[in-house]
């Protein structure tokens, strides 16, 4: 069929219910791909390969951003916060050749009103990508989109995206408008996979396309499906990828509804009636649990006495006292008769939880055991009878012999462990009472997505009687300064942290290893010692030095990021953070975390010689403020959903719009709707029936917990 034909034909299409805020497009099987007349047989394998089979996953295929082609960005004279589009000729391309098979390719972009000896010009980079030579070249036209740096006084873009302007003759859709720009498609350029969803929106016929919830009353939906594409301004494409939004939100929270809907109906076991232990814990403490805490303890209490069983997130700032929380509600849990256990990331961590909690509960009469990959006994030392409380890393997991009854189950850290791991732990239990815990403060629109099923407690405050915080940044320091500082406060009896992003020092990064520094830092700060921990030293030697570190006989650790979780000493109050634009900013915060913990006046001071305004204004963010939930709302606007509770946990890899995650409103009625239909239909087996697909049973499976 001729391009002609093509345009005098409407495909078909059939409409699916979907959920009732809409229709889900789909085209009939003699719609696939592979049937079609206008693509090319190398296209239809790319789409395939990419999950898009039809038509209709084509027009879903939705723009990542736009781009307003009718004006482009000035060319900047110094580095950019964000990313900017320039329009311009290309001077000079070249590739550069470094050591071994490294290369660089470089085209020298200039704008179109000239300006070679002046400040008009940009340096796009691409490293090993040696195809870009036959396809860029001196003398195109085209447009660039990145952040701009400043690398040795040059003005770079490092990896722009980049598309070769031609002179298309009469109307075109790739300049002079807005422009979609979409998520990359191997074998697909982009110029050419514009053009297809432009040729497709045409052929559809949008009277077969029919809606059953009206979330626009204005405007169908496949207006929004032409808009989404092909706006005529920035403001329209903002409504249409709103309503989008609202669709792939409402599924999200169809999920979350689902599966706490499930979890309800389950029955669980009734703990928590007796309190003995609990009250000789509180009475051994020799400071008062804060507000947050006792309210917190409050809410589990009331779970535990529940007939279901519980299923709650304890989240706190690094340095507000979970720990706390969790060992009274395992106490609770121990005094109705069962196990506890608590599961944590990493050795460092599952072995200070395992001290803390041998320290207060031994005296209770309590029997704690420790199970690590690298033991194979329970504990340190012999324990009489069956353990009460196990505390371990994932080697709880195939620990099944270790339980007898296993009732209360406390995960640490739990955003580090995939669903099914957490789901293997609590099946060694019968329908036990769950306890999540992160010290990673979790933006409020995030914990509504995510973490919609579960329950929510927040400590909020910081326990009395802890040092104050001091956070600064200081760019390229004189060495002998900073060991001055150090010198002063060691003298004086406190530790010390020099935390780098590096184990050892590396051809491609320009950044100081904690292997080289620790040998530098060792003869600086003589006679005071030195010790190194990284996450490449064996675990039997990473245990020596720590307490070598809590006993006071280290007086400074060079670490890596290693100690970012379950490192408590109380005496360590200051922190100089290395390259520290290296980190992100969650990290940092909880690296700060490991100071203040005692009631020494603490130093977190950030080192940095990068000039990259994003990189500055993260700093800057720490250094303004010591509250983690406003650090993680500035996390989220700067790195994105995926980066911040890292896509493969948090499920957000498929999230088409991330950028909505941030709009508290729109989740609510997305939430709001969810509710409304599991109400109505509580199995999904009636009214909602044509929902039911929308549901992912993974994660708790609550079958095989029952």
């Amino acid at each position: 069929m001729s391009i002609s034909d093509l345009q005098n034909r409407h495909f078909p299409l059939t409409v699916v219910r979907h959920h009732p805020l809409d229709i889900t497009l789909q085209l009939p099987a003699s719609n696939l791909l592979d049937q079609s007349s206008f693509l090319t047989a190398k296209e239809i394998v790319a789409f395939t390969a990419n999950g898009m089979k039809t038509y209709a996953d084509l027009l879903e295929h939705f723009p990542k951003r736009h781009e307003d082609r009718r004006r482009f960005d000035a060319f900047p004279a110094s580095p950019t916060l964000h990313a900017v589009c320039l329009r311009g000729m290309v001077l000079d391309a070249r590739t550069m050749r470094f050591s071994g098979s490294y290369a660089c390719y470089e085209a020298l972009v200039i704008d179109g009103q000239g300006g070679v000896f002046g400040s008009n010009k940009i340096t796009c980079r691409w490293f090993n990508m040696p195809f870009l030579s036959k396809m860029l070249a001196a003398g195109h036209e085209v447009i660039v989109y990145g952040k701009v740096k400043d690398i040795k006084g040059k003005l770079v873009i490092d990896h722009p995206e980049f598309e070769i302007i031609r002179d298309d003759g009469g109307e075109s859709i790739h300049v002079d408008r807005i422009v979609p720009i979409y998520k990359n498609i191997t074998g697909i350029a982009q110029r050419r996979l514009r053009e297809i969803m432009h040729l497709l929106l045409q052929r559809v016929n949008p009277s077969t396309i029919t809606q059953v919830y009206d979330v626009a009353p204005q405007r169908t939906r496949f207006d929004d499906l032409k808009v989404v594409h092909f706006p005529e301004s920035m403001e329209q494409a903002q409504v249409a990828r709103r309503r989008f939004a609202l669709e792939e939100f409402f599924a999200i929270q169809l999920n979350v509804v689902w599966r706490r809907a499930r979890h309800h109906d389950h029955a669980g076991r009734v703990l928590g009636k007796k309190t003995t232990l609990l009250k000789a814990f509180y009475q051994s403490l020799p400071f008062d649990l804060t507000n947050a805490q006792k309210r917190s303890i409050k809410e589990i209490i009331a779970d535990m006495r529940s007939p279901r069983p519980m299923n709650r997130l304890l989240q706190g700032d690094v340095g507000s006292g979970k720990t706390f929380v969790a060992m009274a509600a395992m106490l609770l849990a121990v005094d109705s008769g069962c196990q506890a256990a608590l599961m944590a990331p990493t050795q460092i961590l599952a072995e200070q939880h395992y001290l803390t909690c041998k320290k207060w509960f031994e005296p209770l009469g309590v029997r704690i055991a420790l199970r690590t990959g690298n033991r194979e006994d329970y504990t340190h030392e012999a324990i009489d009878g069956d353990a009460q409380i196990i505390i371990g890393t994932h080697a709880l997991l195939f620990a099944g012999d270790a339980f007898a009854d296993l009732g209360f189950v406390v995960i640490d850290e739990q955003h580090k462990f995939g669903v099914s791991q957490r789901a293997r732990l609590i099946s060694h239990g019968t329908m036990p009472d769950v306890l999540v815990m992160t010290a990673t403060p979790i933006p409020r629109t995030l914990t509504m997505t995510i973490y919609g099923d579960l329950d929510v407690s927040v400590l909020d405050e910081r326990p009395a009687n802890r040092g104050k915080i001091v956070t600064a940044m200081r760019t390229n320091p004189k060495v002998s300064d900073i060991t001055s500082f150090l010198k002063d406060h060691l003298d004086e009896g406190r530790q010390a942290y020099l935390v780098y992003p590096l184990v050892e020092d590396s051809e491609t990064v320009k950044a100081e290893s904690a292997t080289v520094a620790w040998e530098k830092w060792s003869k600086r700060l003589k006679p005071h010692r030195t010790g190194l921990l990284h996450g490449k030293i064996v675990a039997e030697e990473k245990e020596q030095v720590m307490q070598a570190f809590r006993d006071g006989e280290i007086q400074v650790l060079v670490a890596t990021s290693v100690i970012e979780v379950g490192v408590d000493v109380p005496n360590a109050n200051i922190m100089i953070i290395h390259h520290a634009e290296r980190f992100g900013l969650a990290q940092l915060h909880q690296l700060r975390g490991r100071i203040g913990r005692g009631e020494h006046k603490s130093y977190c001071i950030l080192l940095t010689d990068s000039k990259t305004p994003e990189a500055l204004e993260k700093l800057q963010a720490l250094v303004d403020s010591s509250d983690g939930f406003h650090i993680a709302e500035v996390d989220l606007r700067m790195r994105g959903p995926g980066e911040v509770l890292g896509t493969a946990q948090s499920g957000l890899t498929t999230i088409k719009f991330a950028d909505f995650l941030a709009d508290t409103t729109l989740l609510r009625e997305a939430r709001q709707l969810a509710d409304q239909v599991i109400a109505i239909d509580a199995d999904l087996s009636n009214h909602y029936q044509c929902l039911r697909p929308l549901i992912h049973i993974e994660t708790l499976d609550l079958e095989h917990r029952a």
